[in-house]
């Protein structure tokens, strides 16, 4: 495409292993991370919720030992869509593709809605409508695209300042929490508060916790979307995959950990099971006077990771038309700007997300959006999964980057704990006054979108091209003729 050569056709290198770090720490952001299932997480299971992170987090960082093999034998752009495309076939890397952009691109709106929520908050609107969200996420969405767009300098600043607010946000207001206002003692950590039966609560409770924190420990593939940008990839990609991950994950737990054993009268906590506990826990320590210095937080934190979403999902947009893969392949291909950036990428994700928050407050979206976690375990497992029948077939090469002796069995294990968690998070658990549809959201929308996959599949496979690792390599011998 663009008749330059797929080695022209190329993004520059423009990200260091730090800032390929940050960004992928970005997209996971442990204030969204934590915010986001906090309440959820204790209302379903209790302070012993705390458990599912580290189980959530030992299956996680196999998922992410097979993607650093992976990054490291196909440092392409695209992360999932190129590692199942190698490593399995274009079928599969197609079908990681589409799970991935549809589940990033609604994780946009939703980003973009709730800094617009935060934001009005900060600046004094109390009880915004829904129509001003609306119009304050839509001008979100086109500043963060503008963003993306303008150049990677731009992107590496403003994930770089939200980490440092991250950082010391959550992990500076847990030691305070710990050493001055900690009222629960650390054995609450193991009570359940009556979410079940002893004997049934691993088996109902945390499960249902775990299904939670999984939607907590996804995004650290970001670094593995931008390969092609990253200096010497085969290597560094792999280690910001797995550091972003556990500093992630070491961060949402510490914090997770201090503030409930911060929470003011637990037993009446658990026993309402409404309302916001973070934020209440924090206005009972501190005074009022810390609502806007939280706010504040939690805007930068939902606006880094808004940049770090689409900057991962819009090279995955980019790679699949630079193959042919998509409708509208020969525009969304293109590079543009000196930093030769996928501008029409960018913002086409842009203007999905846009569509999508305009339907903010139905229903529909409330069904669109739970297909966010369905979507990153589905994307993940199709990579993972054929990474595991590659080794069983012996078509296994490593690259750079290798586990080993230890390749084969983690590779294995990562594949059944992502059959199992998507199992647990897409498994309909009926709640008073949920509608049905909402109960089988996950399979409802995974159906409808494998349908319509199936269908544009259908319509542009005759023209995707060969892989792009044989592209380039066929390239010097036809230079040399």
């Amino acid at each position: 495409m663009n008749g330059t050569g797929d080695g022209a056709h190329r993004l520059n290198r423009g990200f260091s292993a730090r800032a390929a770090f940050s960004l992928a720490f970005a997209d996971v952001s442990p204030i969204v991370a934590l915010y986001a299932i906090f309440s959820l997480g204790l209302f379903a299971a209790g302070p012993a919720f705390f458990w599912a992170f580290p189980i959530v987090l030992v299956g996680q960082l196999l998922v992410a030992a097979v993607f650093g093999e992976l990054a490291s034998r196909w440092p392409y752009a695209g992360s999932v869509y190129q590692w199942a495309r190698h490593v399995q076939g274009t079928k599969f890397g197609w079908f990681a593709a589409w799970a991935y952009m549809w589940g990033l691109t609604i994780a946009l709106s939703t980003l973009a809605y709730g800094a617009a929520g935060f934001l009005l908050e900060v600046l004094g609107v109390h009880g915004a409508g829904r129509g001003t969200t609306t119009l304050v996420a839509l001008a979100i969405l086109a500043l963060g695209s503008a963003a993306n767009v303008i150049g990677r300098r731009m992107l590496k600043v403003m994930v770089v300042a939200s980490i440092c607010c991250e950082v010391l946000g959550s992990v500076g207001l847990a030691i305070v929490l710990l050493l001055f206002y900690r009222v629960n003692p650390v054995s609450v950590l193991f009570d359940g508060f009556g979410t079940a039966a002893s004997g049934a609560w691993l088996g109902g409770p945390l499960l249902v916790a775990v299904g939670y924190v999984g939607w907590s420990f996804v995004g650290f593939e970001a670094a593995g979307s931008i390969a092609e940008e990253v200096e010497r990839p085969e290597r560094n990609v792999p280690k910001a995959i797995l550091l972003a991950l556990t500093a992630v994950a070491a961060t949402v737990m510490f914090s997770s950990a201090a503030l409930i054993l911060a929470i003011p009268d637990l037993d009446k906590v658990m026993a309402a099971k409404t309302g916001d506990p973070v934020a209440s826990t924090l206005v009972a320590h501190f005074g009022p006077a810390v609502g806007r210095p939280m706010l504040v937080m939690f805007v930068v934190g939902f606006l880094a990771s808004f940049l770090a979403v689409q900057a991962a999902v819009s090279r995955c947009v980019w790679a699949s038309a630079r193959d042919g893969g998509l409708p509208g392949a020969r525009v969304l291909d293109r590079l543009a700007g000196p930093e030769r950036l996928p501008v029409f990428a960018i913002g086409l994700t842009g203007v999905v997300a846009a569509v999508l928050v305009l339907l903010a407050g139905s229903q529909l979206y409330s069904v669109l959006v739970n297909f966010t976690t369905i979507g990153f375990y589905v994307a993940f497992g199709i990579p993972v999964i054929g990474a595991a029948i590659a080794r069983l077939r012996g078509r296994w090469t490593p690259g750079a980057f290798t586990l080993g002796r230890w390749g084969a069995p983690v590779t294995y294990l990562a594949a059944l704990w992502i059959i199992a968690q998507t199992v647990n998070i897409a498994w309909p658990r009926p709640a008073p006054g949920v509608p049905w549809y909402v109960t089988w959201s996950m399979v409802l929308t995974t159906g409808v979108l494998g349908v319509v996959g199936v269908g544009v599949y259908l319509a542009v496979r005759g023209r995707i091209q060969a892989p792009i690792a044989e592209r380039l390599a066929a390239e010097p011998a036809e230079a040399a003729r």
